[in-house]
């Protein structure tokens, strides 16, 4: 008989592998067990999250990363796809992200999709673990990083401030603003399905927000 659950590991990350035919609550309950099983050998690691085998939805998306949060120290940045090459720069772009907003810069972590206009707003660095949905928008004094789509709008470097970023995994908006500058796609953005994600970053060269592929070379250089 075949394990409801299967838990790997990778360079930065963990593989959840996940029974097709087993009903979800019994993949919570076993999710939960062997991560609580697993805590001291985990330890207090910061990792990406795979989840492979069946597809689930946003709500149970949420409800692993719950059990995985109830159940060990284990700090989840992101989830990640089947794309290998893109999930390696996402990967390496993010840790070094998260050194460096806590490395003395204050920043803060927001789990779940922005959706009905929704407005969040903070004077700190972000991480939104999800999609920022049209017509919604993450408001911040420093950075904003999205670990989803940004189809709505984003606001990094409040009070005009200078060197600051916004970066997504999909990064299709409908408006952003960094500093005193701001963009505006001429065309409406597509979003929905993702098909295949480019991580991007924005930021202020020659004062205009350019769009270029997130690296952690290039996240190093703010």
């Amino acid at each position: 008989m075949k394990e409801a659950v299967l838990i790997k590991s990778f360079p930065n990350g963990i593989s959840i592998h996940m029974g097709q035919d087993v009903p979800f609550e019994d993949i919570l309950n076993e999710i939960a067990f062997k991560f609580s099983e697993a805590k001291a050998f985990f330890g207090k690691a910061s990792m990406a999250l795979s989840m492979e085998g069946r597809s689930v939805t946003a709500l149970e998306e949420i409800r692993i990363l719950e059990a995985i949060h109830e159940n060990s120290d284990l700090n989840i940045v992101c989830i990640v796809g089947k794309d290998e090459s893109t999930n390696k720069n996402f990967i390496k772009a993010l840790a070094h992200t998260e050194k460096k907003l806590y490395g003395g810069e204050e920043g803060q972590f927001f789990k779940g999709s922005l959706k009905n206009k929704e407005v969040l707003e903070t004077e700190n660095s972000i991480i939104v673990l999800g999609d920022v949905y049209p017509g919604c928008a993450v408001i911040s004094a420093r950075n904003v990083i999205i670990l989803g789509g940004l189809y709505g709008e984003a606001y990094a470097g409040g009070n005009g401030r200078e060197g600051a970023f916004i970066a997504a995994l999909e990064m299709e908006p409908e408006r952003i603003k960094i500093g005193d500058f701001k963009y505006k796609p001429g065309k409406q953005p597509k979003w929905g399905i993702r098909q295949k994600v480019h991580p991007k970053i924005a930021y202020v060269k020659n004062d205009k927000i350019i769009f270029e592929t997130l690296t952690k070379d290039l996240l190093s250089s703010f």
